[in-house]
């Protein structure tokens, strides 16, 4: 099964600092009560659109080209004008950016290992996993990233894409299926709460899990032709799917991988940099 291949964008305190002031401690019972499967599943408004294709643009926002119908940038980035624009949150780990801060002020939300060290992503050295071990820890969690999930719409974002929701994978097994989509389940809630729309960022094995339980409304998929999960995805979200394709690992040509008949219509071809335009390593492309 294939993992998060997606470079990390900075998460910027500033950015919340300046979107209302919201107190983490007082969301922490309001997202309890709201966070039940049947709230969870009541779908927000913001739906990816089903025409066109999705750009990928976390490396910095730049103008849409023809036939690019929406965007996904940072929470600290801008929505494009005019387009259905979807907002990338980190869900389930630490930004590089805020790793000091959350050892700072939650300690005892970042995952440790045995020895009591915090436990880091493998393949992002800079990002810690949370520990969503518990309900009382996933609450906490959620109160703290919920001012970050209201920042995108705030900003204007339609929707959110909630990140690393399978951590579990990358844990050492002190972290399970469960308690991903329990975590899940209230990032969802804060996120219909704010009126956005709802992601979920890889993890196909969920199956159903992740629209029926946590309450997803559509599917961020990296690689998904590349590594054979396309179905996974569209068996459950149906046209509410975007792709991206990298251009240093791809399956085969890129007409080949346009003419697989899984693949999601909204599939964009980009560098794994995420550059913008100008730079040498940039790459954009659809099919």
């Amino acid at each position: 099964m294939s993992s998060r291949r997606l470079v990390p964008v900075l998460m910027l305190s500033a950015v919340l600092a300046g979107c209302g002031g919201t107190d983490p401690s007082s969301t922490v019972a309001e997202l309890s009560s709201t966070a039940s499967p049947q709230a969870a599943q009541q779908p927000a408004p913001g739906l990816p659109p089903t025409a066109g294709v999705v750009d990928y643009q976390l490396g910095g926002g730049y103008d849409p080209a023809d036939g690019v119908t929406g965007v996904v940038r940072d929470v600290t980035d801008q929505p494009a004008a005019g387009l259905w624009s979807g907002c990338y949150v980190n869900g389930f780990q630490t930004q590089p950016a805020e790793r000091d801060r959350w050892l700072a002020e939650h300690p005892d939300l970042v995952l440790r290992d045995e020895d009591g060290d915090p436990v880091i992503d493998p393949g992002w050295p800079d990002e810690l996993l949370l520990d969503i071990s518990t309900d009382a820890k996933r609450t906490a969690i959620a109160a703290a990233q919920a001012p970050t999930i209201t920042a995108c719409a705030t900003r204007g974002f339609d929707a959110v894409e909630l990140d690393n929701l399978d951590t579990w994978t990358r844990s050492d097994g002190r972290l399970t299926e469960d308690d991903a989509v329990a975590m899940a389940t209230l990032l969802v809630a804060a996120g219909h709460e704010a009126g956005l729309a709802v992601g979920q960022k890889n993890a196909p094995d969920l199956g159903t899990r992740g629209r029926d339980q946590a309450g997803f409304d559509f599917a961020v998929a990296e690689e998904c032709q590349r590594y054979d999960e396309c179905a996974a995805y569209t068996e459950v979200y149906g046209t509410a799917v975007i792709d991206i394709e990298y251009a240093d690992d791809l399956s085969g040509s890129w007409s080949e991988v346009c003419a697989d008949p899984q693949l999601p219509a909204s599939t964009v071809l980009r560098d794994r940099d995420l550059a913008t335009p100008g730079s040498a390593e940039y790459v954009v492309d659809r099919c």
